[in-house]
Formats: structure tokens, sequence, C-alpha cells
């Protein structure tokens, strides 16, 4: 990416949760919490580095408020990305996994309320959030770089706790490949302004393993650790993903 220049999250105003301290937010690859204007195969990209989870805000509101002002920015496609925990058990530490759809298990919604009608439909229609031309490119993409991928539905849920056994085998009964604690309101707010959205995961931790009788603690050190460990791979199949859509 053509770096153009790039803003502080927690200079911006919103832009991080009420608090006095510094914007609670890092990246999962480590890098500062920013908004970065630039290019990729001439096409005019926003990035977004470092995202507000719901569990460290008062409201939906602030978690999406980024998605709205890129919006109004003139952004026309938003691809999110996240760590998640696989709950399949061909999945291992370092996969990818193309989201094909969602369940919205954090008990909140962020187009609650009645700011959030001047922004977009009513009730609007969430069936195709993903949009299958941005997630075939991935698929086709993933392919012929030959990184482990899979495909499935991502579980979202408020966190910031992990999941307990029981909660795991749950989310497996009701069709989960993946969990996490973020993407989904970032999801719903796009959908609701209008634009296309693809998303992908990359698996950080497999609680999966808890059910196959291989206990293993999971950790934010841990995550971090995976997320570096496939940096240049994700940043090589973003960069290619970009220039084609």
């Amino acid at each position: 990416m053509d770096v153009h220049f790039s803003l502080p999250l927690g200079e911006l105003p919103y832009f991080s949760a009420r608090r006095d301290a510094a914007p609670p937010t890092q990246p999962a690859l480590g890098a500062q919490s920013q908004l970065v204007f630039g290019t990729i195969g001439g096409k005019s990209v926003v990035a977004l580095q470092g995202r507000l989870h719901y569990y460290e805000c008062e409201s939906m509101n602030e978690v999406v408020f980024p998605i709205r002002i890129m919006a109004l920015m003139g952004v026309q496609s938003l691809i999110l990305t996240n760590s998640a925990g696989g709950l399949d058990s061909k999945m291992s530490e370092g996969d990818f996994m193309i989201i094909e759809d969602h369940i919205n298990l954090m008990g909140a919604n962020p187009l609650i309320g009645t700011r959030a009608r001047e922004l977009g439909p009513h009730n609007p229609d969430l069936t195709l959030a993903y949009d299958e031309r941005l997630l075939k490119i991935m698929e086709d993409l993933m392919t012929e770089l030959s990184y482990p991928f899979h495909k499935g539905v991502y579980a979202a849920v408020s966190g910031p706790t992990f999941e307990t056994k029981a909660e795991v085998r749950y989310l497996k009964m009701i069709g989960c490949a993946a969990v996490g604690m973020s993407l989904v309101p970032e999801v719903i707010a796009a959908v609701h302004l209008g634009l296309r959205v693809a998303a992908i995961s990359c698996i950080t931790s497999v609680p999966h393993a808890y059910l196959e009788g291989r206990p293993r603690k999971q950790s934010s050190e841990e995550i971090g650790w995976t997320a570096r460990r496939v940096e240049s791979q994700f940043s090589r199949f973003m960069q290619s993903f970009l220039e084609r859509i």
C-alpha cells in the first residue's frame, strides 16, 4: 500500500472509547491504532488499523462509528479482518476462514435506536450480507496462493471472556465454524449503509481442542503470536485481493 498520510485514532473524536486513557485497542499485528489513507493498484484505500470491541464501549454506536464515517467519505466496499477461534476440527492455528455468513450472539445490534434510521432502511435485509463476488475472489486467490483456508459461519459473542467448553459445543451444534468478539457489528452497519462487504478471519486459537481431549488455555498473548506468524502471508493476500476487486 502506498501510504499518503495517517491519523492516530486517539486524536480523532469518537474513534476511541470514552475514557481518559489512550485507545485501548491495538491491531492484532501490533501496529499503531490509526486511520491510514493511500492507494493499492490505483485504487483509493482507507485502512482502519485497530478497532473498538463491544466490551470496551458503552454502546454499539461507538463500535461502528468509524464505519459510518468511512461510508460518508465515499467508501463503497468494506473488507473486514479479525482473529477468531476455530471450531472445526480440521482447523489449525494460522489458517484462514472466509466468512460466508454470521450469527449475532452479542445480545445487541448497532441499528437499535432512532438515529440509525436516518442512515438507511428501518429493517435492512442481511440475507446476502457478504458479497458473493468478493468472496469468490477471496477463495480463488487463497487457492492460487496455496494458503490453508476454510469457509464457514462466524459466531460473534460479546466477550471479553473466552468460551466455556459448553459454549464451544453449543456453537458447533448451531453450525458455526469460528467464533470471535468483533466484526459483526461493523458488517451490520455497513450493509445498512449500502456497502459491499467481505470478511476473513485468521484462526488464532483452536477451542475445538477442548472437545477432543486436548485442553489448551487460550490467551491474548498466544493469539497475538499466531497473528504475527502469518502477517507476511496475510499482507500478500490482502494486497493482491484489493488489486482485483
